[in-house]
């Protein structure tokens, strides 16, 4: 692949690419293409191995197979011009708690070597952006969780990163400080920015423009997530019952039946097509479960992701 123009090619690809530790696949043969100025979010629970892709498309893991690509570079064989165009955070990022947020951003740009000029500008930029310029003389171990998580991304875009990796960046975040966490990273996409974000919660993976579910190492899905949502071939069901849990446990031991989730006060049951859901109905009703008839709906990604983690088990 020439690396002349590297915006003729993805922002982020990969092929193949594995990672083992010892006899534990932490990542199976993963393809995939991420465009220039895209939110792609991986999603998965622990253990998925998010981090693991992270850190190879970083390259601070070689591959156990396959090859890793980032801005047109081979991470394998240019790490070092890899580095120079990203940003990687951490899900503990290095922040000095007894420096004050001014004293870490400045402790960074002078790692990345960074004028003093540019520094200053950059600096009053980016605290504007993030709205922390009232808190630029407080020490970071007295700042909330989403001021640190603030203040870390700062410390990330110092040096003018055109892809931007993310470790489940609002993991323990107040809902507040989470939406603001996001509304940063729509403007740096605007600017032209690529996002690579791990999560592990369904309603930030909603407010990206592709998401890719990862179980046990593997890549079981990726597409928009309203694509996500529309393209699963089993029908969901919502129902109310007076015995939730029995109800689900009966349902689960039914043919056909693919997850039976609850969700509130009610059951979120993917069924597949061949099977009748009046069948399931009566079945209930002899059972004593009954409760409210099978009212379609469509699925929440959440609900996609546990189907699609079912049949891939």
């Amino acid at each position: 692949m020439s690396t002349s123009n590297p915006t003729n090619f993805p922002a982020i690809r990969a092929v193949e690419l594995t990672r083992r530790f010892g006899s534990v696949t932490a990542l199976d043969h993963l393809n995939l293409e991420i465009g220039h100025g895209e939110i792609f979010g991986l999603l998965g629970p622990d253990g998925a191995g998010k981090s693991t892709t992270l850190r190879l498309l970083c390259g601070l893991l070689d591959p156990s197979e396959g090859e890793a690509w980032v801005g047109g570079q081979e991470v394998a064989k240019n790490v070092q011009a890899v580095k120079d165009q990203i940003g990687y955070m951490a899900q503990r990022f290095g922040l000095y708690g007894d420096l004050t947020v001014d004293e870490n951003m400045i402790f960074y740009a002078d790692l990345f070597g960074i004028s003093r000029k540019e520094r200053d500008s950059l600096m009053e930029s980016l605290l504007k952006m993030t709205r922390m310029d009232p808190f630029r003389k407080r020490q970071a171990g007295k700042l909330s969780g989403g001021m640190k998580q603030k203040l870390a991304l700062m410390c990330t875009l110092l040096h003018h990163p055109r892809v931007l990796f993310l470790d489940e960046p609002t993991n323990g975040v107040d809902p507040l400080s989470r939406r603001d966490f996001w509304a940063i990273l729509y403007q740096l996409v605007k600017e032209g920015m690529t996002v690579l974000v791990t999560t592990a919660y369904l309603d930030e993976a909603e407010r990206c423009n592709r998401v890719g579910l990862l179980h046990q190492g593997r890549l079981i899905r990726c597409d928009s997530p309203e694509a996500l949502r529309r393209g699963v071939p089993e029908a969901c069901y919502e129902l109310q019952s007076p015995n939730q849990r029995a109800t689900r446990e009966f349902l689960k031991s039914r043919p056909g039946v693919l997850s039976a989730e609850p969700s509130g006060a009610t059951l979120h049951v993917f069924v597949s097509p061949d099977v009748s859901v009046s069948a399931l109905q009566r079945a209930l009703d002899e059972a004593n479960l009954a409760g409210s008839s099978f009212k379609p709906i469509q699925p929440s990604l959440e609900d996609v992701f546990i189907a699609l983690v079912r049949k891939a088990s």
